[in-house]
C-alpha cells in the first residue's frame, strides 16, 4: 500500500512539473512576442522620396473636387503619405477622393522564425523537462513492483535430481546469479536438529526435506559476497574472515549470525521453489545442526572479535 502512495505521488509530482514547464513556456511567448513587417513593405520603405517628387506623383493620382474631405496616395509609402499630408496643408495639392484599397499581401514566411533568444528559452526549458522526465521515469522504474522473474521474486530452481547433480559438478557448492543464491546440500539426518533450532523451520522445512538448502549470497556482518572454499567445503568471506559451514551456520569471524536464507518449497514436480522476495535471518551463532567441520584447509584465516 505504500509502494502505491508513492508510486501515486510521483506521478503526480510529475505532471505538476509539466504543468508549470508548459505555464511557463507559454507565458515567456507571449511576454517575448513581437511583430514584423512584411518583405514587400520592407522594400517599399528602404527607398527615401523627395518631397517634390512625392507631390508630383501624387498629383497625377488627385481628383479634383473641393467637396472632398480626404486624399490618398494608392501604394504610396509612409514618406509619400506624409509628404502629401504637409503639401496638403500647404495649399499646394487639392484634397483627393477616396483612393483604391491595397490588395492585402500576406507576410514573407522567411521573416516568421523563432528569435535566437526565444530557441535559447525554448531549449533550456525543454532540456529541463526532459532531465525532469527521466529522473520521474528512473523512480518509478525503482518502485515498481518486480517482475515475474529475477531476484525479488518466486524462482523455480530445477527439479531436485538436477540441483543435486549441480551441486556435485561444483564441489559441493551450486551458484544461482538469478536469485542471487548458494544452493548446497542438506544431510537428511540433520533435519530433527533443525526443526528443533531453527525458529524459521516451517518456512524451509520442504527444502531441507528433500536435501537442499537455498542461502543468501551476502554476509550477515557488511554485506560482502560470500564465495565457497573448496577446500575446507565452507562459505568464506573475505572481507573480514566470517566463516560458515556448508549449510550457511557460522563457525568463525565477526558475523553476529549465519547467513541468511529464503524460504523453499517443492511442487508436484519435485521442483524447487525459493522465494527470493523473503530474506530470512541467519541462525543464531552456537546453532550447527549438521556438525561439519573443515575438511581441508580454509581459505582464509577466520577474523577475531
Amino acid at each position: 500500500m505504500t509502494t502505491t502512495l508513492i508510486i501515486i505521488g510521483v506521478v503526480v509530482l510529475a505532471l505538476l512539473s509539466l504543468g508549470v514547464i508548459s505555464s511557463s513556456l507559454r507565458r515567456r511567448d507571449t511576454q517575448g512576442a513581437f511583430g514584423e513587417l512584411a518583405g514587400e513593405t520592407v522594400k517599399r520603405d528602404r527607398g527615401a522620396v523627395d518631397i517634390d517628387e512625392a507631390a508630383a506623383s501624387s498629383t497625377e493620382l488627385v481628383s479634383v473636387g473641393a467637396d472632398e474631405e480626404s486624399s490618398t496616395v494608392a501604394g504610396a509609402t509612409g514618406s509619400e503619405v506624409e509628404a502629401v499630408a504637409r503639401a496638403e496643408r500647404s495649399g499646394e495639392l487639392v484634397k483627393a477622393g477616396p483612393a483604391t484599397p491595397v490588395a492585402y499581401v500576406p507576410p514573407d514566411p522567411e521573416t516568421l522564425g523563432v528569435a535566437r533568444r526565444q530557441f535559447l528559452n525554448r531549449g533550456i526549458v525543454a532540456m529541463f523537462g526532459l532531465g525532469l522526465s527521466g529522473f520521474g521515469a528512473a523512480c518509478l522504474a525503482f518502485l515498481w513492483p518486480q517482475g515475474a522473474s529475477g531476484f525479488g521474486s518466486r524462482i523455480n530452481v530445477g527439479r531436485i535430481p538436477d540441483i543435486e547433480d549441480a551441486i556435485k559438478a561444483g564441489s559441493g557448492f551450486f551458484y544461482v546469479p538469478e536469485g542471487r543464491m548458494w544452493v548446497t546440500e542438506y544431510p537428511a539426518n540433520a533435519v530433527e536438529k533443525a526443526s528443533a533450532g531453527y525458529g524459521f523451520y516451517d518456512q524451509v522445512e520442504q527444502g531441507l526435506t528433500a536435501g537442499v538448502v537455498a542461502l543468501f549470497q551476502t554476509c550477515p556482518h557488511l554485506g560482502c559476497r560470500v564465495p565457497e572454499c573448496v577446500t575446507s567445503q565452507w562459505f568464506e568471506c573475505p572481507c573480514h574472515g566470517s566463516q560458515y559451514n556448508r549449510v550457511g551456520e557460522k563457525k568463525g569471524g565477526p558475523a553476529p549470525r549465519g547467513m541468511d536464507r529464503f524460504p523453499m518449497e517443492v511442487n508436484a514436480a519435485n521442483e524447487l521453489i525459493v522465494d527470493t522476495g523473503t530474506v530470512i535471518q541467519g541462525p543464531p551463532i552456537g546453532i550447527n545442526t549438521t556438525g561439519q567441520e573443515a575438511e581441508g584447509p580454509n581459505c582464509i584465516g577466520a577474523a577475531s572479535h
